[in-house]
């Protein structure tokens, strides 16, 4: 378990000028050591100063709310706070977050020589000869940009919220057999056009994995053989000890939306992407994968291999991170209700945030976030 030692903060008076009145504003109320304690002494920020930034996404009503929080720097824990019912031992769901994993472990197999970026992505049910969808890339599915009619929401293309792909492959008609589902849907635009987020992309990825280690249809030997790949080459090399991966009925794991997994052990991911593949001086996972993961797509400048990045996206998408106030480096692993992994390579610094934020109102919090990662400076 992580250990703090803790000192008292000394008391600061704080006076803000009213516009030009001569007045002064009250300074927020002075918090004790107690009250503080979430905050490590080994924080470069003052507390009083780190505490300012993260309480709001606490106690601010904007922020809905925030279940979890953790900042890492230098590969230490600096600050751990935990809404109430909630500690270091909760496991979150990941919603979205999972796609960042997905496209990590492809890596593995890519690495090993047994996928390729640029070839057609094995889906036997593409193959069939004159079916287009025998075109789509591995690296178009890694980019969102396979060209499959995968509509995420039901406000996209006038669908209701239960007509939408991914309520119908997660819950509905297609739970039995996601990827089935997802890879049984057409081509609405050539591969490589277009830019379209979609969970139901990463379910196939999911199967491409689970396919690519076993020939087998049975659902339990599926499951057993990925899982066994999923420990051996992540978590045990992580040590993410809290984690798991839920799977469907036919032992596919649900690579774009529900992984389970402590606070700690999220970080533990985007510290590991931080150093590029490596963790405690063993290289697991190339370099060169994860500069690809963090490099961006040919449609969507924000959005690289499975991840997000502190980039401005195209006039008409939703903006994610925060590219006015931040390295342009910064990348993320980003879920439903503002879940994420925010990792800043130059400030040497990782944040985890997880809680229930309905996903039209995230911007304040994603943008205090972003406050919270602005007190620490760029490192050489």
């Amino acid at each position: 378990m992580h250990k703090m030692k803790f000192i008292p903060v000394v008391a600061m008076a704080i006076a803000l000028a009213s516009c030009g009145s001569g007045r002064t504003v009250d300074a927020p109320p002075q918090k004790s050591a107690e009250e503080l304690a979430y905050i490590s002494d080994d924080s470069p920020i003052k507390k009083a100063r780190l505490d300012l930034a993260i309480s709001p996404l606490f106690d601010d009503p904007a922020m809905a709310e925030t279940r979890a929080l953790l900042v890492m720097h230098r590969g230490k824990i600096i600050a751990e706070r935990y809404g109430e019912g909630y500690d270091a031992d909760t496991r979150f769901i990941s919603w979205s977050m999972a796609k960042s994993f997905t496209g990590t472990l492809i890596g593995f197999l890519v690495s090993d020589g047994r996928l390729v970026l640029d070839d057609p992505a094995p889906v036997p049910a593409w193959q069939r000869s004159g079916d287009p969808r025998g075109d789509i890339t591995l690296r178009q599915l890694l980019h969102m940009s396979s060209g499959l009619d995968h509509t995420e929401v039901g406000e996209e293309g006038g669908k209701t919220l239960y007509e939408a792909d991914t309520q119908r492959m997660l819950f509905l008609d297609g739970s039995a057999d996601m990827a089935g589902y997802a890879e049984a849907r057409t081509l609405e635009a050539q591969p490589g056009e277009k830019f379209e987020y979609s969970t139901a992309t990463s379910m196939i990825l999911a199967d491409i994995i689970t396919r690519t280690l076993t020939k087998s249809t049975n659902p339990e030997v599926r499951r057993k053989i990925t899982s066994r790949f999923i420990r051996g080459r992540l978590l045990e090399p992580l040590d993410m000890e809290s984690t798991f991966f839920e799977f469907d009925a036919n032992g596919t794991f649900l690579g774009g939306s529900i992984i389970q997994s402590t606070a700690r052990d999220y970080a533990k991911f985007g510290e590991f992407l931080r150093h590029n593949g490596a963790r405690k001086g063993a290289q697991h996972l190339p370099v060169s994968w994860v500069k690809f993961m963090k490099t961006s797509s040919e449609n969507d400048p924000a959005y690289g291999g499975h991840i997000w990045l502190n980039k401005r996206r195209p006039e008409g998408r939703n903006q994610v991170l925060f590219p006015d106030n931040g390295p342009e480096t910064i990348f993320a692993a980003l879920g439903h209700l503002g879940q994420q992994i925010v990792v800043s390579p130059e400030q040497k610094l990782t944040v985890v945030r997880l809680g229930k934020t309905q996903d039209d109102v995230l911007g304040p919090m994603s943008a205090q976030i972003g406050k919270v990662m602005a007190l620490f400076p760029i490192e050489n």
